[in-house]
């Protein structure tokens, strides 16, 4: 029983929870976006420990892990590697950048410029480089974990819709309750993340992929999952709806979910849970940048309550 998927996925959240207390919801859904081959974007204040939760991950997958500090001056070659002339073979060497990695912590993406903001998230989409008409390929279970800070806009460059549509989500961890800063304070000297063990190897996580793929959907629930898209449309407070690309990876993420649950299969309530994380970055209001996440909030809540749920026949 202990090799059972659910198990084994289980196994991966509770690590994570060792180092960041009372955030389980969170940590669910970085995996579920982990196992369905998506990436997530954390728009959260400072100093609540995506750092951490990040290191965390790719210690208990015994994953590599790297960090860029995104600033104005920040080159593309700075993220993606570069080529450089050796005198002695004649040869151009290519010296990879922090890019060729298992997971990516990209912290405060949206200080540098739209150009280097493009070429990471070129390099998301495609799980390739190219540099100098050679093609590098990416780690297999690539994962790239992006912040930007919602508190201060000034000198930043927001990105626009196309590329927040790489991001499987986007998520909030959000401030301590009370119990678990005090269980923060009094263990401050202590490194949580060194207790932190190796839970999944490579293959094993392969395998989990796998099986992310292999849920069954039902075709009412594809049809109420596409309904919920296609409620955000015809909303009359939204500009710029969800799109077809999102509708998929929108059912490849209730898959993954349904996994986490220990369930083979998807269930509307999946679709619930994760509509918030996959639909709220993608929306543009008529209120446009200015609309508040609160607003969004209520839009989809609106939706959720609205579209009728599938309800199964009695036999």
């Amino acid at each position: 029983m202990n090799n059972h998927p659910y198990n084994k996925i289980t196994s991966l959240i509770d690590e994570m929870e060792k180092v960041i207390l009372g955030k389980r919801d969170v940590l669910q859904l970085t995996v579920t976006a982990f196992l369905a081959g998506g990436h997530v974007l954390f728009e959260d204040i400072p100093g609540v420990g995506k750092t951490l939760m990040v290191k965390t991950l790719a210690k208990a997958i015994h994953g590599k892990f790297s960090r860029i500090q995104f600033t104005p001056d920040l080159l593309p070659s700075d993220i993606l590697g570069i080529s450089v002339y050796n005198t002695v073979s004649q040869t151009f060497e290519f010296h990879p950048g922090p890019i060729f990695t298992t997971v990516l912590l990209a912290d405060e993406i949206n200080r540098t410029t739209p150009r280097t903001q493009a070429a990471l998230l070129e390099a998301m989409s495609e799980n390739h480089v190219t540099i100098d008409n050679h093609t590098y390929t990416l780690d297999k279970h690539f994962f790239v974990l992006a912040t930007q800070n919602p508190v201060e806009y000034e000198g930043t460059y927001p990105l626009p819709e196309a590329q927040l549509d790489r991001f499987l989500f986007r998520l909030q961890i959000g401030y301590p309750e009370f119990d678990d800063e005090l269980e923060l304070l009094m263990n401050q000297q202590q490194n949580k993340l060194a207790l932190v063990r190796q839970v999944l190897k490579f293959e094993e996580i392969a395998e989990l992929k796998q099986l992310t793929e292999e849920v069954y959907v039902d075709p009412q629930v594809a049809r109420y999952a596409l309904q919920l898209v296609q409620a955000t449309r015809n909303h009359d407070g939204i500009i710029l709806g969800i799109s077809p690309r999102t509708a998929v990876s929108f059912l490849k993420a209730a898959r993954a979910f349904a996994l986490t649950e220990g369930r083979s299969y998807v269930i509307p309530d999946d679709l619930q849970r994760i509509l918030p994380a996959a639909f709220g970055h993608r929306l543009l209001l008529k209120g446009g940048y200015t609309a508040s996440d609160e607003k969004i909030q209520q839009i989809l809540e609106q939706i959720i309550r609205r579209v009728p749920v599938p309800v199964r026949k009695p036999i």
